[in-house]
This record gives C-alpha cells, structure tokens and sequence, in this order.
C-alpha cells in the first residue's frame, strides 16, 4: 500500500483520534526548518518537494582544465594503479589492479586494455608524436593480447607492467622537451 501526497503532508490521525506519536509535536511547534548553511527555508518550498533539487558540482569539470603537470602525475599514478601498486607478501614481486582485474576471463582484459588506451590517448593529448604514440599502442596491444592467456598471461601482465613502460617512455619524450 502506497501513501498519498496528502498523507505524507498532513499525516491522518490515529484511531484513537489524537496524532500520531511521531508528529505530536506538529510542524507549529518545532519553528522554523533550517538548512545544512543555516538558512530558514520556507513552507511553500517544502510543498513543491525535489522539483527543483539539483546538485552542483563547483567550477567546471573536474576532468577538465587540468594544468601539463596535473596531467602527467594523473598518468603517472593510474599507471603506478595498475601495474606496481602492492607487493606479493614474502616476495619483491610488485603487482597492480591490471594483474588482479585481469584474472576474470576476457572481460577483464578488455576493462584493464581499455584504461590503458585511455592513458595513451591522455599522452597524445599532451602533444606525444606518432612514433612514441604507436609505440605506446604496441605495449598496450602485447598486454591485452597476451593477457588474455589464462594464467599464463595473467602472470605475463605482472612482468611485462605496460603502462610503467608507456609512462617511462612519455617522461623521456617529455624531459628532452624544451620549456617554455
């Protein structure tokens, strides 16, 4: 059973004919609602309920109007993310995220090939050349190719680390770049 609008503003009575035990107090003697800033809001801005509820997120997009910097340190710590994030206990074997997601069969690979993608797409954005990016896609093609292997290629994933390797090749391109 469903309640109305109507029961919901103006809760019904009890059998017993006086109000509910939740709503004894009643709207006229909790004074006046305020908001999480301290601001009194009215009684007809309750009645037109989330109509007008909307978030706002701030100044622009949070992905967007990154500084050069900004960029490459995002890069740098989804690569790290993805292939060197934990160590193997007992062991000095680093691992990340791309070796755990990989382990789901197919559609794994696919998730962690994909971010990988975005990560070459994220370098051409900062101005890397068609030679560094097409090598970058090589690495993120040997991953997802041979990731796909069962175990094998899982442990492949944990060696190989192709995203550590396109961010060491896009800091080098970028270090003999000249500041301006």
């Amino acid at each position: 059973m469903t309640m109305s609008d109507d029961d919901i503003l103006a809760p019904r009575r009890s059998r017993s004919g006086s109000r509910s035990r939740a709503t004894s107090s009643g709207a006229e003697a909790r004074g006046p609602i305020i908001d999480q800033e301290g601001h009194e809001i009215r009684p007809e801005t309750l009645e037109q309920g989330f109509r007008e509820f909307r978030f706002e997120f701030g100044q622009g997009n949070p992905f967007g109007n990154l500084t050069r910097e900004q960029r490459i340190a995002r890069i740098e710590a989804i690569a790290k993310l993805l292939d060197v994030a934990f160590i193997l206990p007992g062991t000095n074997i680093r691992y990340g995220i791309d070796g755990l997601i990989g382990l789901i069969p197919v559609v794994g690979d696919i998730i962690t090939t994909a971010i990988s993608l975005w990560l070459v797409r994220e370098a051409r954005a900062l101005g890397a050349p068609w030679y560094l990016t097409a090598r970058m896609l090589g690495n993120v093609a040997v991953d997802g190719v041979v990731g796909m292997v069962p175990f094998a290629g899982d442990a492949f994933d944990v060696m190989f680390r192709a995203n550590m390797r396109n961010v060491r090749l896009l800091r080098r391109w970028l270090d003999k770049q000249p500041r301006i």
